[in-house]
């Protein structure tokens, strides 16, 4: 059972309908307790329009009540009340990190001595956006090149996707240094932990109190690596020890070399169990290619509004479609939210039903929506 499956709670009585019966009905019984005479409050009374407003201060008071109790409940609660849930299983939220990536330096002609590069050399994209080295970084006798892995100096997401190439200023040179750019596209970076990523590892933290044996204690502890971590597959082929990861990041984002090789080492510290051997791969893209036609009814009132709907899920589905590892690529659900959006029908050239094994994932390369005109119904 996930959070989704549990049945909503309510603590207290919030319909409006239900309070205000039940306050008119409470000073009818009261005045007749007070003076035997049987007295019913039409709705001009001026006693029961002065209950009415005060019946509003009721349901307000009664939505405070059941809001507070349900953040004692991980589905509902959020913010500190959440923090204070997850101490209970001392799983705090994750805060922010500096993306990373890797730099290749190029050097003068070396001389037979070890050249030191020190920690916190920064180099720079042409916007000013500053990485560092995080240690010292030692250019053996007799090389001209070295790679290294750099952090952005600010947190957050602000230091992620810059391609290839595109750091490449030395901001503090060093004499026998003469190039610098990065290798791979930054990635890592992320804000503080939200609410409901925060929430599904706090529902997942009993499954930690075995070290990462279980399927569901790997998905906790590499949920607990970073925020960015959209999706996860364990797998381990039978009478092997080893137990490989696949991940995605956000928005269906292919992790960097760099990316997986600290999340490895993530696992090395006293998470995994001694006989498991992990390994972090990237799914394998399966691209595919969409061409859907849509029509709308000739009877639609509002046809701009329904040409933004159809666009707008038509986005859905491709970010549905490249968000979970062995997604299967799915034009039924493709028609679906086209249909659910507001097109009377939906002809899809491209793509047909892929299976998709768990070790990929289903990108889309080259899409066309194309509306087809008017339809009667």
């Amino acid at each position: 059972m996930n959070l989704n499956d549990l049945p909503d709670v309510t603590f207290v009585e919030t319909n409006p309908e239900v309070i205000l019966s039940e306050i008119v009905k409470d000073y009818e019984n009261a005045y007749f307790d007070s003076t035997g005479i049987r007295k019913v409050l039409q709705p001009g009374d001026p006693v029961r329009i002065f209950l009415y407003t005060q019946a509003l201060r009721e349901i307000q008071l009664r939505h405070l009540v059941n809001d507070t109790a349900k953040q004692n409940l991980v589905k509902y609660a959020r913010g500190d009340a959440l923090e204070h849930l997850g101490s209970s299983t001392r799983t705090p939220r994750l805060g922010e990190k500096s993306a990373v990536t890797r730099m290749k330096l190029s050097f003068s002609k070396n001389d037979m001595t070890n050249r030191i590069i020190p920690a916190f050399t920064r180099f720079s994209t042409p916007s000013n956006v500053v990485f560092r080295t995080k240690i010292d970084y030692v250019l053996p006798a007799g090389k001209d090149e070295l790679i290294i892995s750099v952090e952005c100096e600010e947190v957050g997401e602000i230091g992620n996707r810059f391609l290839p190439g595109s750091i490449n200023i030395i901001v503090d040179p060093l004499p026998f240094m003469v190039d610098a750019v990065n290798i791979d596209e930054t990635q890592g970076g992320v804000d503080a932990e939200d609410d409901e990523k925060y929430r599904e590892r706090v529902y997942l933290a009993p499954e930690k109190l075995s070290i990462a044996g279980p399927e569901g204690a790997y998905i906790y502890h590499a949920l607990s690596y970073n925020p960015l971590i959209s999706d996860i597959k364990v797998l381990s082929p039978k009478g092997t020890g080893i137990v490989n990861i696949y991940v995605i990041l956000n928005g269906g984002i292919i992790p960097s070399e760099e990316f997986l090789v600290e999340f490895e080492k993530y696992f090395s510290k006293d998470i995994r169990p001694l006989t498991d051997y992990v390994q972090a791969h990237s799914p394998t893209v399966v691209e595919y290619d969409a061409q859907v036609t849509y029509y709308i009814s000739t009877s639609e009132r509002e046809v701009m509004e329904v040409h933004n709907q159809i666009e707008e899920a038509f986005q859905q589905f491709l970010y549905w479609q490249k968000t979970k590892i062995g997604r299967d690529i799915n034009p039924s659900e493709l028609v679906h939210k086209l249909r659910m959006a507001g097109a009377k029908r939906v002809e899809v050239t491209l793509p047909t039903h892929t299976i998709i094994a768990d070790t990929e994932i289903a990108k889309d390369r080259l899409v066309n929506l194309v509306f087809g005109g008017m339809e009667n119904d």
